[in-house]
């Protein structure tokens, strides 16, 4: 279906190259008359069209004037006629400063338009958001003559846009609630799980940082960061705090807390996919991790940051099997292994923090909360 702006344009352009033919010519009588009637054909042509269009149109000239606005804008305005009220008489919006590179455009062979958003101010006090799209008017010498405006009322998106925002910032802080619940409860359970998550979910915010991705996702990053080890609850609390070194069967009960973590974590509302990412981040490029052994593209990106800031922290803290490792070896391990076990450039984005930029590594505590 062809653009009603683009049609209505055409025939505004029809009409003033009709008038040009008019005065140009030298035929006879019967042809003059033959013309003026195709160019009053054209004339209903349009203005049908315009007053049946669902959208506002209107005209103005250069100075700003309103010299036509068809039904549509009409309605929008009422009760107020349209016809010989300045633009700034409807809006605020400053309709002329950019008029001038419009008409510059059309002269240098680009049809270009503008598109705006704007208020339009009625007398019932109702606020109309305007989307509209202009394009400048040439006379028959190609001179400008003025700028047609198609409009469309948007208020009702705009509310709707806006009562969705409203309410995923409310599910936002909601669930900062409950992850901040899930936190507390590890905590009790396992101090060690819990500092850990904590500090991984900060080192994971960093990388995201670095990487520049989308304040969005790394805050949704963050967020499965505190909560990553969640199913290590399904786990007998003497295994967790094992001293020395665990049997298989021990480890083999261990691994299941990426799954078990999803299973908590997959039917919570959520504008991240925070079970996924809990779930994946024990997997590795190669497909040498676990549970599901996925490999590069099918492993999240949150998923192969959580797995960086994972490693290190674990290797660079104190466990009750271990005492901590230094830092450097937590660093070499993910260098080593870069490009095979870990992602490329999240592992470069993790050296540039800590050899680069001195990022440190926090305390066991930071509070849980949505960044807006």
């Amino acid at each position: 279906m062809k653009d009603p702006a683009g049609t209505n344009k055409e025939l505004v352009e029809e009409i003033f190259l009709l008038k040009q033919r008019i005065q140009g010519l030298e035929h006879s009588e019967s042809e003059l008359k033959r013309v003026q009637e195709v160019l009053r054909k054209s004339e209903e042509k349009y203005s049908q069209l315009s007053e049946n269009a669902n959208d506002a149109i209107l005209s103005m000239d250069l100075d700003g004037i309103i010299r036509y606005a068809n039904r549509a804008a009409s309605d929008l305005a009422s009760p107020l006629d349209l016809i010989g009220l300045s633009m700034q008489d409807i809006t605020s919006a400053n309709f002329l400063q950019n008029i001038p590179e419009l008409f510059r455009k059309r002269r240098d062979g680009d049809d270009s338009t503008f598109a705006f958003e704007w208020d339009l101010t009625a007398p019932d006090s109702d606020r109309h958001i305007i989307m509209d799209v202009r394009s400048s008017l040439l006379t028959e010498n190609g001179e400008p003559s003025g700028v047609l405006i198609i409009a469309r009322d948007v208020t009702d998106r705009k509310q709707a846009e806006k009562q969705l925002k409203d309410t995923l910032e409310s599910l936002r802080e909601s669930l900062g609630v409950t992850i901040q619940v899930m936190v507390s409860a590890v905590e009790v359970r396992d101090p060690y799980t819990a500092g850990h998550q904590l500090r991984s979910a900060d080192l994971a915010r960093a990388i995201a940082t670095e990487m520049r991705l989308s304040q969005d996702r790394i805050e949704g990053i963050r967020m499965a960061g505190s909560i990553h080890d969640i199913g290590k609850l399904s786990i007998p609390a003497e295994i967790l705090s094992k001293p020395g070194k665990l049997s298989d069967m021990e480890f083999t009960l261990i691994k299941e807390h990426s799954w078990k973590g999803y299973e908590m974590l997959k039917d919570v509302e959520s504008p991240w996919p925070l079970a996924e990412i809990v779930y994946q981040h024990h997997e590795r490029m190669d497909g040498s991790g676990y549970p599901r052994n996925l490999k590069g593209k099918e492993i999240l990106m949150e998923a192969r940051i959580m797995a960086v800031a994972d490693v290190v922290e674990a290797m660079a803290s104190h466990r009750p099997y271990r005492p901590a490792l230094k830092l450097d070896t937590a660093l070499e391990e993910i260098e080593n292994n870069k490009g095979t076990m870990y992602d490329t450039a999240v592992v470069d984005a993790c050296l540039r923090l800590f050899r680069e930029k001195d990022f440190k590594l926090k305390g066991d505590r930071f509070r849980i909360s949505v960044i807006h």
